[in-house]
């Protein structure tokens, strides 16, 4: 049995997210509190496996509560969070934290939805709750040796690199991997990176430009329409889809809303299968944490024109869900922690 504390200041959310999670038979709200400082005393008091915190609330905030979580007896995270910028900037903020994953305060409130929702909360929680005590180290920046390091790396294997596209694919615990990759590569970058990060709408342009403030690679929200360029990171913004298409020599940004039937918006197989079959073998696709296996067809398919596959390892993900539907059908050329995916994405723009 899995047992959750609630912790919300609105007596609504605290019902709410205690019904959803009470009617799978695995799981077991043992505790609610109002506040983070109340909060804190039932997690001592009950030792739960999982934790649901709300960010806006009296006496003592979600990020404060969060801090005390983690240092004091860290286990698993899920934000409650509102679907607006403010509240995907402090999301995020909670995510390099040590927070695992986030649920939508306004739509558990939609009746239409609640059965979606209860499915994806109960999922969360039953996920997450399998890597009690894994991701409790708050993120911390790559330092600058170790660029500089990467930067050398480059140097030191010379010649002109065989791939120019990385393509990421990633959901749950996504946040922190990514910054940990992309902080990790140089300036001088010598291909452009593309990812499919499962966020809603509000939150893909503040998560871009969180990333391009602690990067030294340049890392935006992508557009419609523009030239990707070497050195430069393209995040899909919620709700559409990114691909590339090629005219002549040139490889553009499509940002589109098709195929609209895709599970995810953005889609990591959509993104994937664009770059296989723009690119095929001057493609490296890179699977990061994440829940189901978004991804598998897009890899499978780059792999059959000649691309290289990364998968992060089970040890370092929040959910090995996405990289192990990888790794289990024999795709990946490299399966490695997240502190390594970095110089290994270096290594395989030069590798056959």
């Amino acid at each position: 049995m899995i047992r959750v504390v609630v912790i919300d200041d609105s007596a609504f959310m605290r019902k709410a997210i205690s019904t959803m999670l009470a009617k799978d038979p695995e799981i077991q709200v043992v505790g609610t509190a109002h506040n983070g400082n109340e909060g804190i005393e039932r997690i001592r008091e009950l030792d739960p496996d999982v934790v649901t915190l709300d960010i806006e609330m009296p006496v003592m905030d979600g990020l404060t509560a969060l801090r005390r979580i983690m240092m004091e007896m860290p286990r698993p995270v899920i934000m409650v969070s509102s679907l607006t910028t403010e509240g995907a900037e402090a999301t995020l903020k909670a995510m390099e934290l040590g927070a695992v994953d986030f649920i939508s305060k306004e739509l558990s409130k939609v009746s239409l939805d609640i059965i979606k929702i209860e499915a994806d909360l109960q999922k969360k929680v039953k996920a997450v709750a399998k890597r009690k005590l894994r991701h409790r180290t708050p993120l911390r920046p790559v330092p600058r040796s170790a660029e500089s390091h990467l930067r050398e790396r480059i140097a030191a294997i010379g010649g002109r690199p065989v791939r120019d596209i990385v393509a990421i694919g990633v959901s749950t615990g996504g946040p922190p991997a990514v910054q940990k990759v992309l902080s990790s590569l140089p300036v001088d970058f010598p291909a452009a990176v593309l990812i499919a990060q499962h966020m809603p709408p509000a939150f893909t342009g503040p998560f871009a430009k969180r990333l391009d403030n602690v990067c030294a690679i340049s890392v935006k929200e992508a557009e419609d329409g523009e030239p990707l360029k070497p050195g430069t990171v393209y995040i899909a913004p919620g709700g559409k889809h990114l691909k590339i298409t090629q005219r002549g020599t040139k490889l553009d940004v499509v940002v589109s809303p098709d195929p609209a039937g895709a599970l995810y918006k953005p889609s990591v197989n959509v993104l994937i299968s664009s770059v296989a079959e723009t690119l095929g073998r001057r493609a490296l696709g890179v699977i990061l944490t994440g829940m189901g296996n978004d991804g598998l067809e897009g890899i499978r398919e780059l792999k059959a024109r000649g691309g290289r596959v990364l998968a992060q390892n089970d040890a370092t993900c929040v959910v090995y869900g996405m990289p192990k539907a990888i790794v289990d059908a024999g795709l990946a050329d490299g399966i490695l922690g997240i502190d390594e995916m970095g110089p290994a994405i270096i290594s395989s723009l030069y590798e056959n």
